[in-house]
């Protein structure tokens, strides 16, 4: 899909955002932004406002490049009550997200350029701009290839089973071969391969991290063996066939050594962890509670120091949300019996500001232009602020402080791990191909 493709659906505002501190991936300065027909007109100081133009003081403010999620599970088409890809795009706007890749492991499932259709016509009208993934097998089972080249001349640049892990080394190997030669249909724009990295025959039967905390709860654990045995699999199997693989949601300490010894031998492998995963440890568990069930599970302490200093030393590529809106019946099952998976698009920003102890342009860094160029559509999103550059922006007020509900959320489900959680740093203006979607933290879409 064509920056002029995604950008057809939005209304373009004519703005001025005066005062703010801006970041982006040259640097940190102080300067005015003005707005018009979608694309960035001018940068510098004390602009002068048009007759026409909305002005934004963005006085103590961040004004930065919009945020991209490599991994939301939106729900549509086939799990609407849960969420809709329009309720979904609503709560990636107000977090700072001018950009969503949508997971394919939806009822039918993206296997498909038909259903990949149906996903961008449904997203007509949207928040943000949603890109589809597309599965790698047929209906994810792990079996079939799906018709990757006609697929990849349509614009899908991320390919996942996501949900479920690639079990058959022979067909991953065959996938990293076939997406390799894809280059004549994309114009020369790499395939990305996304892995969720789980062996099924370790993980059956689990349902929380293998450990201490597993052994009191009586609860079946899932070992951090799982990730890596997979995870080393395709690591040999990039180096044979020269693919680019993305490791989701890493989840252990042993991953992320993984990642920086192949980052270091030269390999094409990128990797995300989750907000999720750096700030919650399986101790969470300990009332049985099933918000904090999760796939892959919430780890221990020593795994979430070992995320943090791969964030830190660039081991690790981006911060993924993972958002996984479950119907709130579902979650009120007992542990053993209830769906996996956290909300995360509206908190993502807010929770790596309060918890991690990174410079701020590191942190945007890692959910803007970093995911953006994995994803396939840095020539739109994570963009410099600079004149002609299409105008996805957001406004951030590092200093406000408000507390997580997930009844206050845009999604149609509640199931936030942060609930009552106080954190610092408001998304309070997203811009998105120029057209002003958030305005004081309320949604306009």
């Amino acid at each position: 899909m064509s920056s002029q493709d995604a950008s057809r659906s939005f209304r373009p505002s004519h703005l001025v955002i005066r005062g703010g501190v801006l970041i982006d991936e040259t640097g940190e300065r102080h300067a005015d932004v003005r707005v018009d027909g979608g694309v960035i007109v001018e940068v510098g100081s004390s602009i002068e406002v048009p007759s026409a133009a909305t002005v934004i003081d963005a006085t103590g403010m961040i004004v930065a490049p919009g945020l991209v999620d490599l991994h939301a599970h939106l729900r549509e088409p086939g799990g609407e009550e849960a969420e809709t890809i329009l309720t979904g795009a609503r709560g990636a706007a107000l977090g700072g997200f001018t950009a969503v890749v949508a997971m394919p492991n939806t009822s039918p499932a993206v296997d498909c350029p038909s259903v990949v259709r149906d996903v961008l016509a449904l997203a007509e009208g949207a928040a943000c701009e949603i890109v589809p993934a597309a599965a790698m097998t047929v209906d994810r089972a792990g079996s079939l290839l799906v018709p990757m080249g006609e697929l990849a001349a349509m614009g899908v640049r991320v390919f996942t089973d996501d949900g479920n892990g690639v079990q058959d080394p022979s067909l991953m190997r065959r996938i990293m071969e076939y997406a390799t030669g894809l280059s004549a249909v994309t114009g020369g724009a790499p395939v990305v391969l996304a892995q969720h990295c789980e062996t099924d025959a370790l993980s059956a039967g689990g349902h929380m991290n293998e450990g201490e905390w597993s052994t009191r709860l009586g609860i079946g654990g899932l070992p951090a063996e799982s990730e890596t045995l997979m995870m080393r699999r395709d690591i040999a199997l990039a180096r044979r066939t020269g693919a680019h693989i993305h490791f989701q949601h890493v989840s252990t300490a042993e991953g992320v050594a993984i990642v920086r010894a192949a980052k270091e031998e030269g390999l094409r492998i990128t990797a995300e962890v989750t907000t999720h995963h750096f700030t919650l440890t399986d101790a969470a568990c300990a009332e049985y509670d099933p918000v904090f069930k999760v796939q892959p599970p919430l780890r221990t302490a020593d795994d979430v120091a070992a995320i943090r200093a791969g964030l830190a030393d660039g081991t690790i590529d981006a911060i993924a949300t993972d958002h996984a809106p479950h119907e709130p019946h579902t979650k009120e099952f007992p542990f053993d019996q209830a769906s996996a998976g956290m909300l995360g698009l509206e908190s993502a920003l807010a929770v790596a500001l309060s918890e991690l102890d990174l410079p701020v342009a590191d942190i945007i860094g890692l959910m803007s232009w970093k995911p953006a160029r994995i994803a396939g559509i840095g020539d739109r999103h994570g963009r410099p602020i600079a004149r002609d550059e299409p105008a996805n922006l957001i406004v951030v007020d590092p200093n406000e402080s408000w507390t997580i509900s997930g009844a206050d959320m845009a999604s149609r489900s509640q199931n936030t791990p942060y609930e009552g959680r106080h954190v610092t740093g408001r998304v309070l203006h997203t811009i998105v191909f120029g057209e002003h979607v958030v305005d004081q933290g309320v949604s306009s879409r």
